[in-house]
Order: C-alpha cells, then structure tokens, then sequence
C-alpha cells in the first residue's frame, strides 16, 4: 500500500521554473517557429502551461509511449501508442517531456525523430531524476532534478491517479 503524496515541489515554484524555461526557449528560437512535441500523457499540463508563457509563434504535436504500465518502474520496453502527425524534416523541434528517469524512453524518441532529419533537436523537461538514469540524454531545459522517489502531480501520474495535484508530490 502506498504512502503519500507528500508534497515535494510547491506548485509557486512550478510556476516560477516554467516562466525561466519559457524565457530561456523564447531567446533561443525566436523567429524559428519551433515545433514543441509533448509525450504524453504526463507533459501535457506542463506544455500548456509552457506553450502559453512562451508566448509566441509555434506548433504543437504529440506522440504517445508507454513503457510503465500501473507499475512504479519502468518496465524498459517502449511501445508507440499514438504517432505524430506533422512533419518534422527541417523543422526546429523540443521535445517536451514530464521526466527523464532512465533516459531509455527519451532517447528511444531522439532516436526516432533523428531519422527524420530535423534542422535541430532540443530536450525540454520538468524533472530528471538522475540517480535513475540508465542512459545520458542531453536536456537542454530543466526545471528540476529530484530525488530517488516515486513522483507524481502536474500531470504526472501512477496509474491514471494523482495528475490533478497542483504539485510535484511523491508517493511510497
């Protein structure tokens, strides 16, 4: 039976973390209407959130994997559930994701949208979770680095459960 949640980041420094990262993307792709691609489900409250503070001309896309199941780790295998549907080649794209843990879904997406030969490629992500971490990814937006635990709240889940909690919490 699990413990929690027990509040790990407060949804003020959510806030905060979002508007630095949203300001830093600006900067850096200002005139290149980028193209923003969430992995969902656990991105999509923190790329609405930064879509909106990053305030500027840009398209959106999703891709849907799966690699966790209704268990606490991540099983390894990565399955596509959903694909994208815009075009990539000579696009400038940020992947937008919840968390790196392992690194094994993110690279397993760089991998893929690499092949489709992109005028650039950059890492977006709320948390990591280096003590996990199985393969190096490079992320070149983060909002936080957290501890060894179970995180769930702004739309990271377990199970389907905990995505409305307003912060990062975790659970044991």
């Amino acid at each position: 039976m699990s413990k929690g949640p027990f509040v790990l980041i407060k949804h003020r420094e959510i806030s905060m973390a979002v508007d630095r990262i949203a300001g830093e993307i600006r900067r850096d792709y200002r005139y290149k209407n980028p193209l923003l691609i969430g992995i969902l489900k656990g991105s999509f409250i923190f790329m609405a959130d930064l879509v909106r503070r990053i305030n500027m001309p840009l398209e959106v896309d999703f891709i849907r994997l799966s690699s966790y199941g209704s268990n606490m780790e991540s099983s390894g295998r990565i399955k596509v559930v959903s694909k994208l549907s815009s075009r990539i080649n000579n696009r400038h794209i940020i992947i937008v994701e919840d968390i790196i843990d392992t690194g094994l879904t993110t690279k397993f997406v760089m991998d893929s949208l690499m092949k489709r030969h992109p005028a650039s490629l950059k890492l977006c992500a709320l948390t990591e979770k280096p003590a996990r971490r199985k393969i190096e990814v490079p992320i070149d937006y983060l909002g936080f680095s957290v501890p060894d635990k179970f995180i769930v709240g702004y739309g990271i889940d377990w199970d389907e459960k905990y995505r409305y909690l307003s912060d990062i919490c975790y659970i044991e």
